[in-house]
């Protein structure tokens, strides 16, 4: 995609039902397969503790980086549909999911609107989202602040690498 109006947004992924390895494989190549987006880089895939409600499966979690052409609203759009394409069912918050895809960062956007807030709200207090962050974008600020500096800072005890480097999800089928 070479288009001047694409910007640079960071994606968060998890689940914890099924297969949230292949899950979030697909997700990712279905975002690929779409003509206003391109993955351009994959962090490693974490094994991570359950927040919030902690009486459940621990979750796999990454971040990976995409240029895309929609704005904040329209790849949010897209990031539910692919829940829902591929199972995600709504019901207890924090609670179990077989996928989950938040929109962390777009472009230079900021917003506090109730449907949609960029940055993402207490992504900076959450482990499962700076660890990969930090691996593909450790240099970008939130909240006046670089990933890598939060990641530094907030608790990551109990958070597994389950790949050496982010092309884990283009060996998944």
């Amino acid at each position: 995609m070479a288009d001047s109006a694409a910007v640079i947004a960071a994606i968060g992924l998890g689940g914890n039902i099924g297969n949230p390895r292949q899950t979030m494989a697909r997700a990712l190549k279905l975002l690929q397969a779409r003509d206003d987006v391109a993955i351009r880089t994959v962090s490693k895939l974490y094994r991570t503790p359950p927040w919030g409600n902690t009486d459940q499966e621990w979750f796999h979690n990454a971040c990976a980086l995409v240029e895309t052409t929609l704005d904040p609203h329209q790849l949010l759009k897209v990031c539910l549909e692919i829940e829902l394409q591929l199972g995600r069912v709504r019901t207890d918050r924090w609670g179990p999911r077989t996928i989950d895809l938040d929109v962390l960062l777009h472009g230079d956007f900021l917003s506090d609107h109730a449907d949609l807030t960029v940055p993402h709200p207490r992504m900076t207090e959450r482990a499962f989202v700076m660890v990969p962050l930090a691996d593909i974008a450790p240099q970008a600020v939130v909240n006046l602040q670089s990933i890598a500096d939060w990641s530094s800072e907030v608790d990551s005890a109990g958070i597994e690498a389950l790949s050496k480097s982010g092309d884990w999800w283009q060996d998944e089928a």
